[in-house]
Parts: structure tokens; sequence; C-alpha cells
């Protein structure tokens, strides 16, 4: 049993390269921010993220490799999200505008229509956004 087994999981993305493109992210330290659309949590019956909460990181082999630490939270408009946020996502993105397609890619795939249970799901500038920021604490 680890001491880690209490804390809530941070999965994200799905298992797989984009989940280990985060992850590596996170590792490294230039990763402090993640959107997530509010409907997400709702359908999963979840609460919104809490400053001070701590979360541990799961990898695409179900590993634990690091602990977080929400240090911010809001929710706006995605047609609202500022290029700071979505630099701060530590992908690489070189324009809020790239920021924005690529997430639409993931939230239109059929992975995520799954979760939401919803085969026609699509987001448009007034969808809400939880735009979090997180600190690395730990690396397990």
């Amino acid at each position: 049993m680890s001491k880690y087994d209490d804390l809530p999981r941070a999965d994200f993305a799905f298992p797989g390269p984009l989940r280990d493109l985060l992850v590596s992210a996170i590792l490294d330290g230039s990763k402090t921010a993640t959107t997530s659309i509010a409907m997400e949590y709702r359908t999963a019956n979840e609460a919104f993220p809490q400053i001070g909460a701590r979360q541990v990181v799961i990898d695409s082999a179900e590993n634990a490799v690091a602990v977080i630490e929400t240090t911010g939270v809001e929710q706006a408009r995605l047609a609202d999200v500022q290029w700071e946020h979505a630099r701060d996502e530590g992908e690489g993105y070189s324009s809020a505008a790239e920021w924005r397609a690529a997430h639409e890619r993931f939230w239109h795939s059929q992975e995520m229509r799954s979760l939401i249970g919803d085969p026609s799901f699509t987001v448009d500038d007034d969808t809400i956004v939880v735009l979090e920021r997180f600190r690395r604490v730990e690396l397990l």
C-alpha cells in the first residue's frame, strides 16, 4: 500500500501517445496547466478541481509517476482562453489558434464522444472549459 493510494488519479487524455507526451511534459516541468470541458465533470458526476487539491499523475502503463497540486481553477468560454494558458500546457503550441485546433481534435475524437455519451458532440466558442493550473510537487 502506497501513501498515495488515497489521492485521486490525474489521468491526462487517454492512454497512448498523447498521454505519454502530456505526462513527460509534467515530469520535465514544462506543463503547468490543463484544460477540460466542464461537461466532462458533469458526465462523470465529479466535482470541479479545487485549489490545494493533490492528485497522482498516471502514465499510459497505469503507473503513478508524480504528484501535482492544483494552484488555480477558472471556468471560461472556449473562445476566451488566453495564450498564456495555452502556452503553459507545455505542448509546444505556437499560438492560441494552434492550441484550440489540437484540443478540438481531441474533444471531437471517438474516445471523448464515447466518454461523454454523445456520438455527435462538438465544441464551439461558447463551450465552457475548466482551466486548471498546477505545480508538480513530487516525482515518484
